[in-house]
């Protein structure tokens, strides 16, 4: 194993699927196997998660105060802190059109200015999940009559506003947990020391989102 010589950057490759096997198919996402051509002596077999993918909105209001709301994940059985976030579901369904819609449901917000602040991959290792964390700025208070009416675990979340020095201090604290709130909240921050001028155009390319059920679907 030596070291890498060129620039650090991801770069796209899409290794043969010899053979892919559907295991779970469930609501919202799917299970596969795939067996895979890694260019050695055998194909290995790895199982995924094929996942819709998803978007989420760091909301920043005039005094660089970040809107978080407390939403219970069954998943790691707590409470956690995250800006607003939705699964790409809606079929044919612009991921800016989905942000705008989340921030909307789950807060009773809109905003006049957008930005791509992050992109990732929530879990590569075993999941196709696919993730964009927009930057929303210029917010305005939806009317009373206008506002979303949540349901199951989004009845009644409670809202924070919180300085964003101070979601720094709590995501290396370890006090925030969420990925969307640990990753948009600190890269809201560089952006911010940088004077904001990193930032990309909210409808620029997204060109590293993987299809559902993209390679080798069952």
């Amino acid at each position: 194993m030596g070291f890498w010589t060129g620039p650090v950057s991801d770069e796209k490759a899409a290794k043969p699927v010899v053979e892919s096997e559907r295991r779970f198919e469930g609501r919202i996402w799917n299970v596969r196997t795939d067996t895979v051509d890694l260019g050695g002596a055998e194909p290995v077999e790895r199982d995924l998660v094929e996942h819709t993918g998803a978007v989420g909105v760091v909301a920043l209001d005039g005094d660089d105060q970040v809107l978080l709301l407390r939403q219970y994940r069954h998943a790691v059985q707590a409470y956690l802190w995250e800006p607003p976030a939705g699964l790409l579901d809606v079929e044919g369904e612009d991921p800016l059109e989905a942000a705008e819609r989340e921030l909307w449901e789950e807060t009773g917000y809109r905003a006049r200015t957008w930005h791509v602040l992050v992109d990732y991959y929530n879990s590569p290792g075993g999941s196709s999940e696919s993730f964009r964390c927009y930057l929303a700025r210029d917010l305005e208070r939806v009317p009373e009559g206008e506002r979303h009416e949540g349901e199951d675990e989004e009845v009644d979340m409670p809202l924070a506003w919180v300085p964003l020095d101070q979601a720094v201090e709590a995501v290396l604290a370890g006090r925030i947990h969420n990925p969307t709130g640990v990753s948009g909240v600190l890269a809201a921050s560089v952006a911010r020391a940088g004077g904001w001028a990193a930032l990309r155009p909210a409808d620029a390319p997204w060109e590293w989102r993987i299809p559902l059920g993209a390679p080798g679907s069952a």
